[in-house]
């Protein structure tokens, strides 16, 4: 009987699992849905400005000097934007986007940490625990912001990050983050933010021309400098809702399979505790029957 209670203990425990996981999907479900409102909505403007920012730096290129532009010729000093989130239980959402940064930085600028001239800004409680329990140099982090992610909320940390680039104390700015493309699949994605390299995504390549029709008012050069700062803020917001919403997406996913895995090991429990009840059942029949038979005797 006790291997009876320790099954019917267990089942009780992955039912009670099971109620959290399901309710956990439900709830991301309904924030993705808000999330991925906004990343579709925002995706089409965000691509048209930079669609037209390159169209018209491609035509001004080599005219003048732009401080997004700009290479360093000096030893590097690099910035790298992790987002990641401040709640687990989304697979490997998390993992995948440090597994990234480290690999960077193990490959590409392992000279440049020693000197010290590789810092992180973070952006989610998972990314800024690991980065400062392993010592990386955090140049500022920021988990809040996930919790309340608004264009005017982003603005004061997206130009941060850009004066550090204005300032000249950082000379090139990485974003690495999962990029939304459904409910089941993040796309981790590493990027050069800055300096600009006519970034843009290959769907919209076939929308980049030398032959294009604008009509400028005032000048050219006078809209490449308002838009490009535009077009930055525009791209650093775009990535943090990618990541919001892929976040939502890979939780969701995670807490279905969950949910499906203790639903499988409930049936096993049951049938290994019908089992356990029958073996039980029939050793007690065969000791009232040798009983029955001793007495006789």
């Amino acid at each position: 009987m006790g291997n009876l209670k320790e099954i019917r203990s267990r089942i009780t425990s992955v039912k009670s699992t099971r109620q959290i996981t399901s309710a956990m999907k439900m709830v991301s479900a309904a924030k993705l849905k808000k999330a991925q409102d906004a990343v579709i909505n925002l995706r089409p403007y965000a691509n048209k400005l930079i669609v037209i920012l390159q169209n018209i730096y491609r035509s001004i290129e080599g005219e003048g000097e732009n401080i997004y532009c700009r290479k360093s010729l000096s030893d590097e000093k690099i910035l790298i934007v992790a987002i990641t989130s401040n709640k687990g239980l989304c697979g490997a959402f998390n993992a995948n986007v440090i597994k990234q940064v480290t690999t960077l930085i193990n490959e590409n600028y392992i000279d440049d940490v020693k000197k010290g001239n590789v810092s992180i800004v973070s952006f989610g409680k998972k990314g800024t625990e690991y980065f400062h329990s392993k010592g990386y140099k955090l140049a500022f982090y920021n988990n809040e912001i996930l919790d309340k992610l608004s264009f005017e909320n982003a603005l004061p940390l997206i130009e941060q990050i850009m004066g550090l680039f204005e300032k000249k104390l950082v000379d090139k700015i990485i974003l690495v983050y999962n990029k939304f493309k459904n409910a089941g699949v993040q796309v981790l994605t590493s990027e050069q933010f800055l300096p600009i390299e006519l970034f843009i995504d290959k769907d919209n390549e076939d929308q980049i021309s030398d032959n294009f029709d604008y009509i400028f008012e005032p000048t050219k050069e006078y809209i490449v400098q308002e838009l490009i700062p535009k077009s930055l803020r525009i791209k650093l917001y775009e990535s943090l809702l990618e990541s919001l919403a892929a976040e939502h997406g890979a939780r969701m996913t995670a807490m279905h399979k969950a949910t499906d895995n203790a639903s499988e090991m409930i049936k096993e429990l049951q049938l290994n505790y019908n089992k356990a009840r029958q073996a039980s059942i029939t050793n007690e029949i065969l000791e009232i029957v040798g009983g029955a038979e001793a007495l006789r005797k």
